[in-house]
Order: structure tokens, then sequence, then C-alpha cells
């Protein structure tokens, strides 16, 4: 018995010299646990944001070969409209000759203020989620926008939020909403921001 007790209190001994030389554990089980979950909740965050910005009603306006889509078929722009060059484009094919800032219930345009297509460099049509995510936090391609200037574009341009209150179509039938309400994506792209916007692995 007396044999056993040297033997635990020397174990009990050995650790606390393994622990003082090492200065003790580096993470704690809370740490590593809290690590995780923020994990977590950020990936659940990014899914939620991207489930909206993969729909058609953000992807027509990112088209990969400068010919806006439309509908919710994403079928390429009536009347062979295309991307133009600043300097080239004629007046006639302006987005702004028939988008207007607010949705036409008459003839089925859409409409919003500042209605355009991203840049160019900004395609997201054909892409992954990841793919979309990385072009989006790139200041080489989103216009040279930081995080919070992102942030503040996904949560608060009218253009964005246009697609909660896409209007109708020309026949008069309501056009699809994104699959997330307004107020939980945004809640989850500033999650998501706030989180630290680490895009996850491919």
């Amino acid at each position: 018995m007396k044999t056993q007790r040297i033997l635990i209190l020397g174990f009990i001994l050995l650790v606390g010299i393994l622990l003082a030389s090492n200065g003790g554990p580096s993470t704690s089980v809370y740490e590593i646990t809290t690590a995780e979950k923020t994990k977590d909740e950020a990936d659940t965050s990014f899914d939620t944001m991207m489930r909206v910005l993969t729909h058609q009603r953000c992807v027509n306006c990112h088209p990969n070969d400068n010919i806006p889509k439309q509908g919710d078929d994403s079928h390429p722009h009536y009347f062979g409209i295309r991307r133009g060059m600043d300097k080239e484009s004629s007046a006639a094919t302006q987005c702004i000759t028939c988008h207007q800032s607010e949705n036409n219930s008459y003839s089925g345009v859409p409409g919003a203020p500042e209605w355009a297509l991203a840049p160019a460099s900004m395609y997201w049509e054909g892409l992954s989620k990841i793919e979309i995510a990385e072009s989006m936090m790139d200041p080489e391609r989103n216009g040279g926008r930081t995080p919070e200037e992102t942030m503040h574009h996904l949560t608060e341009h009218e253009l964005v939020l246009w697609a909660w209150a896409p209007g109708v179509n020309a026949n008069g039938v309501p056009r699809e909403v994104p699959p997330v309400p307004k107020e939980e994506y945004i809640a989850a792209v500033k999650k998501w921001f706030k989180e630290g916007h680490s895009i996850p692995s491919k």
C-alpha cells in the first residue's frame, strides 16, 4: 500500500515537472472547443451567404461572356444586349435606357438604383461558391474594395437588396427571390465578416 502511494506521488510529481518545463498546457479544452464552434458558425454563415450569391438573381448580372442574363432560367438578355466599352457604347444600349430606379410592373422591366452589370473582372457565372468568394474578396477583381466596403456593398447596396423585391416579368408572373430571407442573409454576411471572412478550403 505504501509502495503504491509512493508511485502515485512520484507520477504526480513527474507530470508537474513536465508541465512546468513546457510552460503548462498551451491550449485548453475550452479554447479548442470555442475555436471549433467559431469556425463552424463562420462556415454556416458562409454557406447561408453563398446560397444567395449563387442564385440567379445575383449571377445574372455577373456573366462570364459580357452578355447579361435574365429571367429565372438565366437566358441571354433580349435584343442582343452585351457589355460595351464606355467610350463606344451608344445611348440606346445603356442599361438605364430601359432599367429605371424601380420595377415597371406594366412592362415587366426590372429596375433599381444604379442598375448595371458587375465589372467584367467580377464574373461569377459558372464559378463554384468558393471561387465566387475568392473573386469577391480580391481587390484586383472587386473594384478595389476593402473587406469592410465589400460587406457594406453586400448588405446595403440597393441593387443587391433588389433581389428580394424583383417584381414581375412581362407576363405578370412574380420573379423568384433568393432562397434565404433578406434579414437572415444580411445577418449571415455580417457574421462571416466579423469572424474573419475566412473562405473554406476547396
